[in-house]
């Protein structure tokens, strides 16, 4: 399927937790395929959307190469929780005993490529004179363990800057067959996060997305996702660019 209604070549897509995917080199984390096909390994149909929403808007997408167990894109250089050990329930064999020299090594092969490559795709944005967008997308599991149902839809996660956030809540709580959560079932304030760091902190308007994963386990489900999302991204973008103050002559 083409671009619908012209490319934005001013929106980038990221997919922090893409893959489930562990490197020969770390010789495995000790979980089984169950475990490495639930929600702590990656973010179950993210990446099927994020492929499916570039491609029908025309939009640059960054994605993550490893499991979020291997090292966490989405967490700050110096976060305890950047190579989890324990995980709704889960012990990481293969992290219990994680020296400081291998999580500095995982930093250097996965961690910082992933957000160089982010940089690079904004910064080709603003060196064309473009106003770049950053849209994060994420799903989560309806469920976690001994805690309760998570009602919500979609979440939209964000911290200080709502110029993205708010022309896209309008737009899906339009929708009536949607429960939309403002800032659910997470917050967006996270300092050192992957919004923070190329969003907050370089001023560039953001949103995190968040799809329940129940609701894009299957290729034909991720593609309704895109499809569905894809116009209200659109609509809430050109909104975003009408506010934006005149060019100066």
């Amino acid at each position: 399927m083409s671009a619908d209604a012209g490319a934005i070549t001013d929106l980038v897509l990221v997919c922090d937790h893409a893959r489930n995917r562990v490197p020969a080199e770390i010789g495995g984390l000790g979980l089984g395929a169950e475990d490495m096909g639930r929600h702590i390994a990656y973010d179950i149909g993210a990446r099927g959307v994020t492929l499916g929403l570039a491609e029908r808007l025309g939009a640059a997408a960054v994605l993550s190469t490893v499991s979020r167990l291997v090292i966490d894109p989405n967490r700050g250089e110096d976060d305890p929780t950047l190579v989890m050990r324990l995980y709704d329930g889960s012990v990481i064999p293969g992290n219990r005993r994680v020296t400081a020299e291998e999580v500095a090594r995982r930093i250097a092969a996965y961690h910082r490529p992933y957000h160089a490559a982010i940089d690079a795709e904004l910064d080709r944005v603003l060196a064309a004179g473009g106003v770049p967008a950053l849209v994060s997308i994420h799903s989560f599991t309806p469920q976690l363990r001994n805690r309760p149902w998570r009602p919500w839809h979609i979440g939209l996660l964000w911290d200080r800057d709502d110029r993205l956030l708010r022309p896209l809540a309008r737009r899906l709580a339009a929708e009536p067959d949607l429960v939309v959560g403002e800032n659910e079932p997470y917050t967006g304030r996270l300092a050192g996060d992957c919004m923070w760091r190329h969003g907050t902190n370089r001023g560039i308007a953001h949103v995190l997305v968040e799809i329940r994963n129940d609701l894009i386990a299957t290729p034909e489900t991720e593609a309704a996702w895109a499809e569905r999302l894809a116009p209200a991204l659109r609509d809430a973008l050109a909104a975003f660019r009408r506010g934006l103050p005149a060019p100066r002559g």
